[in-house]
């Protein structure tokens, strides 16, 4: 499950791969590779989205380093919205705990110094 999550064009439609989109706007696959996404794109919306947006962008040859920086930049703040911040209650039921196991060992030694004595 975790490996579907990494390239969004995996699906059960067979949609070509992230790098083969890439491939495919720097002119880098087999005329056969290149028909078969010319083929595919016609047919997914999203697919055809995709390759749209990314032949707007200029500098091509820095997209993976910007995905890479994306995703990074997304798990980070998936981090920091997952740790859990322990609320104020919990730290006073901490030091109430605290407290009823000394008042218990307390009276427990007074009573066997005191009263069995």
């Amino acid at each position: 499950m975790k490996a579907d999550l990494n390239d969004i064009f995996v699906s059960t439609r067979k949609c070509p791969g992230q790098q083969q989109l890439l491939d495919y706007i720097q002119g880098r696959l087999s005329p056969g590779e290149q028909h078969e996404v010319e083929k595919h794109v016609t047919d997914c919306e999203l697919c055809s989205d995709a390759l749209e947006g990314l032949t707007a962008i200029e500098q091509k040859e820095r997209i993976p380093i910007w995905v890479r920086e994306m995703k990074w930049n997304i798990l980070r703040k998936l981090r920091k919205k997952t740790r859990r911040r322990r609320p104020a209650d919990y730290y006073i039921q901490l030091v109430l705990i605290v407290l009823a196991v000394l008042f218990l060992l307390l009276a427990g030694f007074w009573t066997m110094y005191f009263v069995i004595k």
